[in-house]
């Protein structure tokens, strides 16, 4: 644990296994409530250090982030691929986006700033002059999870150090040893002592600790829609941010150019196991290029390689663990059993599922409606463009949609009428970089990420007016 800028042991550990060989990566050491507690309060500390911080000190603490990540990238991919199972080129883009995404919020940490309101726009205050300012809002309580163990951590301690916030972090227990990394490197960069502070151990107690602690001022979570409703549920009046599941869609016109559009749909569908909260589930194909589009994509498919994901070539390993993997096939083989066709895969072995591809899907089968979260993608006809915006938004999700067009008047149509917080023209709903705003609508959270988007959440805005 890091507590007040130290390490700190336990009188329990849990064991951080490798979910492709099952090896011992290390032991960890669970959070008791007093741990907890002292986490909260060395954050309490350091906030009165970082709000004071001028930006230009928070930008380089960020900046010099950055820079020691990319200079140790090799060595972070592969503890990630190792204790999350992630395909290490895979692993390798993650730090790369990581790299970035602290850079962004060197950037924008010398970007906060407010504006004067034009007092005199009402007669009753024309001899009044008006501003705002954000201020940091106090310690940021952040929940991650698995998938992302370096640049999703980045994406919630980013824009609260680059806003003068403090943090307690909990990681996701299957994938701790990227976030000890990560404090170890802030430490190194400058970070003052409290200002990041990490707990270990279930939701169910260090998270729930987290979220109902008073002197938190926000819980920023990334996971399950069940979870972030009780988060949700429990944080009392503090600010909630919450990026949850999807069944994410993409939608493929006869104009589209297919040939660009099966690797892209192909890397959304499958990387990281289905892994990935924009994970590519749904895919909408005008009939008139069903038949080539299928015949294309199961192809592709086929030649996917799994296995080992240290290896350069593999496109993904494992999932998580065996108990996801094993739910992942019975949600395959229920739909079979309502009348569903596995075109390709279908079969586990461990924890590691083949690249599998399903048609003739009803919409309350589980691997349509529900979050799937594998490596598996439903391949489903319509007629006429309407018909597939309307089956898109036939879903308790809304992140982010894939539209591949040529029409930009069908794009915009996209964009109007899709419940989603993001759609993505000529690529796949897994599209993302780190300086955009992401979030999602309805069951797929709350707020959003990105890290100016991220900082508005993490600020408090607060008038000044003058009487001359």
């Amino acid at each position: 644990m890091l507590i007040n800028g130290e390490w700190r042991a336990g009188k329990e550990y849990f064991d951080v296994k490798n979910p492709y060989d099952g090896s011992s990566l290390d032991l960890v050491p669970l959070s008791s409530k007093k741990d907890v507690e002292d986490a909260i309060e060395s954050a309490k500390n350091a906030f009165a250090v970082m709000s004071e911080m001028p930006a230009y000190k928070r930008s380089v603490i960020l900046s010099n982030t950055s820079k020691i990540i990319e200079s140790t990238k090799r060595e972070i991919s592969e503890l990630i691929t190792k204790e999350s199972g992630k395909a290490i080129k895979y692993s390798l883009a993650e730090v790369e986006r990581s790299i970035q995404t602290f850079q962004f919020a060197a950037e924008e940490a010398k970007q906060i700033h407010g504006e004067t309101i034009p007092m005199d726009a009402s007669p009753n205050s024309e001899k009044r002059f008006a501003f705002y300012q954000p201020f940091p809002i106090g310690i940021i309580g952040a929940i991650t999870p698995f998938n992302f163990p370096l640049n999703l951590v980045a994406h919630k301690i980013a824009p609260a150090i680059a806003s003068g916030n403090s943090v307690v972090l909990k990681p996701a227990s299957y994938t701790p040893l990227t976030s000890i990394k990560l404090g170890e490197i802030m430490m190194e960069a400058g970070l003052p002592k409290g200002a990041l502070n990490i707990v270990f151990g279930g939701g169910s107690t260090v998270g729930e600790w987290l979220v109902e602690s008073q002197d938190l001022a926000m819980i920023s979570f990334t996971g399950s829609p069940s979870v972030g409703k009780r988060i949700k549920e429990r944080a009392g009046m503090k600010r909630v941010a919450l990026e949850l599941g999807s069944n994410s869609a993409a939608i493929i016109e006869p104009d589209a150019d297919i040939d660009m559009a099966i690797p892209r749909c192909i890397m959304g569908a499958f990387s990281n196991s289905g892994q990935v909260c924009i994970s590519l589930q749904r895919i909408y194909i005008h009939e008139k290029v069903f038949d080539e589009f299928k015949d294309k994509f199961i192809r592709t498919a086929k030649k996917l390689k799994v296995g080992n994901p240290m290896e350069t070539d593999t496109e993904y390993g494992p999932m998580i663990n065996e108990k996801e993997a094993v739910r992942a096939e019975e949600w395959i083989k229920e739909a079979v059993s309502k009348g569903a066709k596995i075109l390709c895969g279908g079969e586990r072995n461990g924890n590691i599922i083949t690249p599998t591809v399903m048609t003739e899907v009803k919409k309350d089968m589980k691997v349509v409606c529900n979050e799937a979260f594998a490596p598996l993608a439903a391949l489903i006809k319509y007629r006429k463009f309407d018909e597939a915006l309307d089956m898109v938004n036939d879903s308790i999700y809304g992140l982010q949609t894939g539209i591949f067009t040529r029409d930009i008047n069908k794009a915009f149509n996209g964009f109007k009428k899709l419940h989603v917080g993001g759609v993505i023209i000529n690529d796949g709903p897994t599209f993302r970089v780190d300086h955009m705003p992401y979030g999602g609508v309805k069951e797929s959270g709350t707020g959003r990420e990105g890290i100016k988007f991220a900082i508005r959440e993490m600020a408090e805005l607060k008038l000044m007016v003058f009487n001359l």
